[in-house]
């Protein structure tokens, strides 16, 4: 091996440049890395709306010993417990060997993805095919949503209260759906538009069915043929649509992307690859010291709202609930707290290099991201994480070798984001944001590399186990 330079001792000894996983983890992590994410990608395909993934992670929870929570309760150090709040968020919790006065370790991911939300009153015909209008969730760009196949998930409940799950466009023979575009000859006008402006909102409209109902006259015949077969097959009549949770989604199956097969390729990486980390960090964690609690929250993408989103309560209430089988106040123990916000940031693109600064973005193969601060502009809508917390985590994940990078969110001017940081940061809590680069984000098909899968989930054990 030739022996390095006495310039490039001291390039290694002071400049920050972090390396690339591929050239510098062992062949052995780099086989973990690719074991992790064969069982990530069937995460992602079981669960692409947030009900699917609380069922998922219920099922995980309760093979790797987690039990229903009951509130008076005492547990004892080792014992796991979980927390379902309405379906569409989880809280996961091991209790540790240090009293919960001295805090607890976070690790908050969302489960919700941009994505197309069928309206109240979806149903319509028009010039004898039927259509479903939809309302879209999240920051999407909605050109990429015309001519993909799509596939419907979600609840619907019936007049009589029986509740419906729906999952139709999974399966190898199952229909699938589709929001159609013109043709390009036609698309003159079409294309003289900003991207942003070239598919109006309220032309997302899915195509659902184009026979009419045999043997009959008058209008919405093929409305009527499409709602007698979802009444045969469901029991469902139009009015069902009134109280349903409809998500329409890519069909797609997350896939190895490229020859080398280092990346995945699927919907929902934003943010299921920081919620199956932080998912398994809490089912692989035994005996921690501080009690260890992983939440997967909901409506993140449209600002945390509802009581199903993190800037509701019932997270605190979790944490109250934890304190009083000790005797501690809750904000006691929250003030002594400490979370890893684990959500994505986005990767370098060189596709797209004017709407980043090089030196301080994340890329991918790198590890797992750093974010100090989202927000836009001038820092709107963020927490900061101070350099007192930030030189508690660099430190751990050094001490542990875990490869980790930092980065912003492209150009100070040029956009931004938020994330549920802010939210947990106004309980008094020490609070970071921490995920995975993610390129194309927000986009039907979204590209991670599989080594920053990895070393997030092993950034969420080893902060667990501090």
């Amino acid at each position: 091996m030739k022996e390095k330079t006495e310039i490039e001792k001291l390039r290694e000894e002071l400049a920050y440049n972090p390396k690339n996983g591929s050239v510098t983890l062992t062949a052995d992590e780099l086989r973990r890395a690719d074991e992790f994410c064969e069982e990530y990608k069937d995460f992602l395909n079981n669960g692409k709306t947030e009900r699917e993934i609380v069922a998922e992670s219920v099922k995980l929870a309760e093979i790797a010993g987690f039990k229903p929570f009951e509130k008076g309760k005492v547990y004892q150090p080792g014992e796991k417990v979980y927390r379902v709040n309405r379906g569409k968020s989880i809280l996961l919790a091991i209790i540790g060997s240090k009293p919960i006065s001295e805090g607890v370790r976070l690790a908050i991911a969302h489960i919700d993805s941009p994505r197309l939300d069928l309206k109240p009153n979806p149903l319509y015909e028009s010039d004898e095919l039927a259509f479903f209008k939809t309302h879209y969730y999240g920051g999407i760009k909605k050109y990429q949503w015309t001519t993909i196949p799509l596939a419907m998930h979600g609840v619907i409940f019936l007049k009589n209260g029986e509740k419906l799950e729906v999952r139709i466009g999974e399966e190898d023979d199952d229909p699938q759906f589709c929001i159609s575009d013109i043709l390009p000859h036609l698309g003159t006008e079409q294309a003289k538009k900003p991207l942003g402006t070239a598919i109006p909102a309220e032309n997302l409209n899915i195509l659902v069915g184009s026979r009419q109902i045999a043997d009959e006259k008058g209008n919405d015949l093929v409305k009527l043929n499409v709602l007698k077969l979802l009444h045969e097959k469901y029991g469902i009549v139009e009015a069902d649509f009134l109280s349903a949770e409809v998500e329409f989604v890519p069909a797609d199956k997350a896939r190895d992307v490229g020859f080398d097969r280092s990346m995945i390729g699927a919907y929902g990486h934003d943010d299921s690859v920081c919620a199956y980390p932080a998912l398994m960090a809490a089912l692989t964690c035994n005996n921690p010291g501080h009690t260890a609690v992983t939440v997967l929250t909901d409506k993140e993408e449209i600002g945390s709202e509802g009581n199903t989103g993190l800037n509701s309560s019932y997270m605190k209430y979790f944490i109250y609930d934890l304190a009083d089988m000790q005797g501690v106040k809750g904000r006691d123990v929250l003030t002594a707290s400490q979370c890893l916000s684990a959500d994505v940031n986005a990767a370098y693109d060189p596709n797209y290099a004017d709407c980043f600064e090089k030196r301080n973005s994340c890329y991918l193969n790198k590890g797992v991201c750093i974010t100090k601060y989202t927000g836009s502009r001038g820092k709107g809508g963020t927490s900061d994480a101070s350099a007192e917390y930030m030189s508690r985590v660099r430190s751990l994940l050094d001490r542990k070798h875990v490869l980790w990078q930092i980065g912003e969110l492209g150009k100070v001017d040029v956009g931004g984001g938020g994330t549920v940081a802010k939210y947990v940061a106004a309980l008094d809590v020490d609070t970071v944001d921490m995920g995975v680069p993610v390129l194309s984000m927000h986009a039907p098909w979204e590209i991670v590399a599989k080594i920053d899968v990895y070393m997030a989930y092993r950034a969420f054990y080893e902060f667990f186990l501090d």
